[in-house]
């Protein structure tokens, strides 16, 4: 048997049929239509749609046999898609290419072969319609056009199903941005709105007057904190919005790890005690990366909020800092754990998983979008490992300072 030709734009023809995702499914019933109307046209026993891949012959439609793929030497496909016009071939044991093949040889015991190429519309062909008899024969004129035809009308049921496909997603996603965005109009609403009624109050209790110089303080004291819980909050809506346009300022440098996530551990250790947990930093004494601190730290301070807001009282933090054989940080906690379906979606923009919600735990949820994109753009990953009531373990990697600056973008 000799070899199967290739087509001289191989390597074009299985990048469409990689980008028209036609190869999942096989076979399907309206290419077995197809099919089953070839087979009828050709009065022949045996009729396939088959699309030639790298690997082998896909069977999209078939009639007259149950295999749903074979190898590229199976049928005389691999012909049609480099000659590009109708191949027939009256009798397979008079033709020396196929005297030999398996299809001849042994079952299906195929003698007479005919079939159209599917061309696309960037004129790759991708398959053939073709049909097949146990007896030699020929097609009629007529029998061969309608061959032709119905390659060609497979050629644009292909595309057709690809760009269904693909407005399916699209319609899918842009529900999932509605929904999003209607999450975040929610929540953002909710952290403007609860300081802002509460600084009005105030003012309007300090204003009435009648309030001694005690409670007067107290109650600056109350605005001040809300005012800056705006500022914090204009902040991060800020600073996502710069990542995601890719305008937000990166100068790395030689930066102790440990030093970072010292300092965090530190500024978070009077919230901890606020809500009875216990917060350690393990560490050795320098673990030296190559990222802009202030940028790195901001994206510490990022997971360990979480992890102190989402833990129960009694409940631990451990700040843990590797230095090798990649330099990471580890942000491990006992709190309420992340559900298996929202794991893929929480380092997401705006996306906050149902448990927040349930348990009116306060944010805009952008605290671990953050932290993604300020890590991806240092060259570095975020991982989170999590189960729920189990607690989360947020890892960051890094470069080590051993180079030059990290490319970005």
């Amino acid at each position: 048997m000799t070899s199967v030709p290739l087509p001289p734009d191989e390597e074009e023809r299985l990048a469409e049929l990689a980008e028209l995702q036609s190869l999942r499914t096989v076979p399907e019933p309206d290419f077995s239509a197809i099919a089953e109307l070839a087979a009828t046209v050709c009065q022949t026993p045996i009729a396939l749609v088959t699309l030639v891949g790298a690997d082998g012959q896909e069977y999209k439609g078939r009639v007259g046999v149950t295999a749903t793929h074979g190898s590229r030497e199976a049928t005389a496909c691999a012909y049609v898609i480099c000659g590009r016009r109708v191949l027939e071939i009256p009798d397979a044991l008079a033709d020396p290419r196929f005297r030999e093949n398996p299809w001849v040889t042994g079952p299906p015991y195929v003698r007479f072969y005919a079939g159209a190429p599917i061309v696309s519309s960037h004129d790759h062909a991708l398959g053939a319609v073709a049909v097949m008899d146990h007896v030699p024969r020929t097609l009629s004129p007529p029998q061969r056009q309608a061959l032709v035809t119905l390659g060609a009308s497979t050629a644009g049921l292909l595309e057709a199903h690809h760009y269904t496909q693909r407005a399916d997603e699209i319609i899918h996603r842009l529900r999932d941005v509605e929904e999003l965005k209607n999450q975040f109009l929610r929540t953002v609403n909710h952290e403007l709105r609860t300081p802002l009624t509460s600084i009005g109050s105030y003012l309007q209790l300090i204003q009435d007057g009648d309030l001694d110089e005690v409670t007067e303080q107290r109650f600056l004291r109350v605005i001040e904190r809300n005012s800056h819980r705006i500022l914090r909050l204009i902040d991060e809506l800020l600073l996502i919005a710069s990542l995601n346009a890719r305008t937000v300022s990166h100068r790395p440098a030689r930066t102790d790890l440990v030093a970072l996530a010292r300092r965090t551990v530190d500024r978070f250790t009077p919230d901890a005690r606020t809500g009875q947990l216990d917060i350690r930093l393990h560490a050795p004494e320098h673990v030296m990366v190559w990222a802009d601190a202030g940028r790195l730290e901001h994206a510490l301070d990022q997971v360990v909020d979480n992890a102190v807001k989402f833990t129960p009282p009694g409940g631990n933090v451990d700040v843990t800092v590797i230095a090798g054989p990649v330099p990471a940080v580890e942000v491990r906690d006992s709190g309420i754990g992340i559900d298996p379906a929202d794991i893929d979606h929480v380092l997401k923009d705006f996306y906050r998983a149902p448990g927040a919600e349930e348990r009116a735990i306060g944010g805009t949820g952008v605290g671990l979008a953050i932290t993604d994109k300020i890590v991806t753009m240092h060259g570095g990953e975020v991982r989170i490992s999590s189960r729920p009531g189990h607690g989360t373990c947020v890892r960051i990697t890094l470069p080590a300072a051993t180079g030059g600056p990290v490319p970005v973008g």
